[in-house]
């Protein structure tokens, strides 16, 4: 019978992937202002959005909704569900807006390439047709509205939060992992080097 080694059953753990916090404070950072919205929509002739109408309407589904439960939930559980609801909408918010940040980015990337004449490469198409330089601006215009949107739906989310009840939204912050496994990991690593 062959002898076989010992193989350490610790393999390399993966690395955690740490992503920013969904705030509503990075949600305004991300997307556009009201005047930047109104800026697109014009330049770009989209429809124009109402920011309040979207916050108001998004404010009253919310409390309307809580109003109708919360006969069935205790204080405290009303507010987890409305915890994972604002959430939701702020996260949409954010993502929206990272989208919207990575478009307008490629937009001018792509447009900065147009101004080079020395590159055959970066001209424009068949007459006619949008080159992708034109197609990537007014995508990322149809972005930022619509991130906009989400924005205000967010603002509407929290504020309903606040109003219900009566404290401010907070972003769920994840317990930090046990460091226990990491310290038993390493005993077995130090105790290894008596062997």
């Amino acid at each position: 019978m062959a002898n076989t080694a010992k193989k350490s059953s610790t393999a390399p753990a993966a690395k955690a992937v740490i992503r920013p916090a969904y705030t509503i404070e990075r949600a305004r950072l991300l997307c556009p202002t009201v005047d930047q919205a109104e800026r697109l929509a014009v330049r770009f002739a989209l429809e124009p959005l109402d920011f309040h109408e979207i916050k108001d309407a998004t404010q009253g589904a919310i409390t309307a909704s809580s109003t109708a439960i919360e006969s069935a939930m205790n204080e405290q559980a009303l507010e987890i569900h409305l915890q994972r609801i604002v959430g939701a909408f702020v996260a949409s918010a954010c993502g929206a807006g990272d989208f919207y940040s990575a478009k307008v980015t490629l937009a001018r990337e792509l447009t900065t390439r147009l101004s080079n004449d020395s590159r055959d490469e970066d001209r424009d198409g068949v007459a006619g047709f949008d080159s992708k330089a034109t197609r990537a601006r007014e995508f990322a215009a149809q972005v930022g509205l619509q991130a906009m949107a989400l924005l205000a739906a967010a603002e509407g989310a929290v504020e309903a939060f606040a109003k219900i009840t009566g404290s401010e939204w907070k972003p769920y912050a994840r317990a930090l992992p046990n460091d226990k496994k990491v310290d038993r990991l390493a005993a077995e690593a130090e105790m290894q080097a008596f062997d």
